[in-house]
């Protein structure tokens, strides 16, 4: 029996959902285990999110088991409450038209949790114009980019590609085609994701985030975003630093810190003037500036 115990304590796996205090772990043999957190990570103020790598104590018969440990996060959202994260896939299409303020918004907030974001136009065989004005509008974020059509298959291949990388979650405006093309590429089916336009939250279609599987893919489903997560603590002056097209210019401007608002001198303005970074993305940044300083001085009301 002691062996037993051995093998009991060694287990390791994915928190893939979390319930009423239970949280669901696929473990390394791919049988779903029914644990409960310890009570040290309540006194640590600590609670397991879905995505979460863990070591854990299976349960015996038809008791639940523990987990034992949290293993170090590579990225974390509040919410919705999810770690590990290595993509953020934002889906956008010819129609409806893009929010690219929207965009903005969800790639500053990725960059800013640790999270890699990365671009998808879809429906491309309706209109190629799109690709062309987000390429040339992001062509410094160093992110990827994809142009993809889940009607002719176009692009599906570097979209299977980016999935099956890490970790996923997907976030668009509705009506962009995110379940669809999700199906298409893995045979997942995603209930969740949407992103309110009236008041920037998710349409909750489902209470909980879960992690899916599918083959070599692992997507995060989840009941949307709260945008509000990017303002959280966040001094106005580093929302430049979640900009990576700003970054050879920084140390060049007259003044500093420089916001890159309309300070004298400041290299990022004279680079947007010279067509070397996107002036349109600038100005999107100037409002969303505007939105950190008034987080910034309501913090505390």
């Amino acid at each position: 029996m002691r062996g037993r115990e051995d093998d009991l304590q060694s287990a390791e796996g994915v928190i893939i959902k979390g319930v009423g205090g239970l949280y669901y772990a696929r473990g390394e043999d791919g049988g779903t285990h029914v644990l409960r957190a310890r009570g040290i990570f309540r006194r640590r103020h600590i609670t397991p999110m879905v995505g979460d790598r863990v070591r854990f104590t299976p349960g015996q018969g038809e008791e639940h088991g523990w987990v034992e440990e949290i293993l170090p996060r590579e990225s974390q959202l509040v919410r919705p409450p999810v770690a590990n994260v290595r993509y953020l896939v934002i889906v956008l299409a010819p129609a409806p038209a893009p929010d690219y303020l929207l965009i903005d918004t969800l790639i500053a907030m990725a960059l800013r949790q640790g999270i890699r974001p990365a671009l998808v136009v879809n429906k491309c065989d309706l209109d190629g114009g799109t690709y062309e004005a987000v390429r040339s509008d992001y062509a410094g974020l160093g992110a990827p980019l994809l142009a993809v059509s889940a009607l002719s298959g176009q692009g599906m291949d570097g979209l299977r590609s980016l999935l099956a990388s890490g970790v996923c979650c997907l976030a668009g405006q509705s009506g962009v085609g995110k379940s669809t093309l999700l199906c298409a590429a893995t045979g997942l089916r995603l209930q969740t994701g949407e992103i309110s336009q009236k008041i920037h939250r998710g349409r909750h279609t489902t209470r909980h985030a879960e992690l899916l599987f599918s083959g070599e893919y692992r997507v995060l489903d989840t009941p949307g975003f709260s945008l509000l997560e990017l303002w959280d603590g966040l001094e106005p002056i580093r929302l430049k630093e979640y900009y990576p097209e700003f970054a050879p210019y920084e140390g060049q401007c007259r003044f500093s810190p420089c916001y890159h608002l309309s300070e004298p001198g400041c290299a990022v303005l004279k680079a947007a003037r010279a067509g070397e970074i996107s002036q349109a993305r600038l100005e999107r940044y100037h409002l969303l500036l505007k939105k950190a300083q008034e987080a910034w001085r309501n913090r505390y009301d």
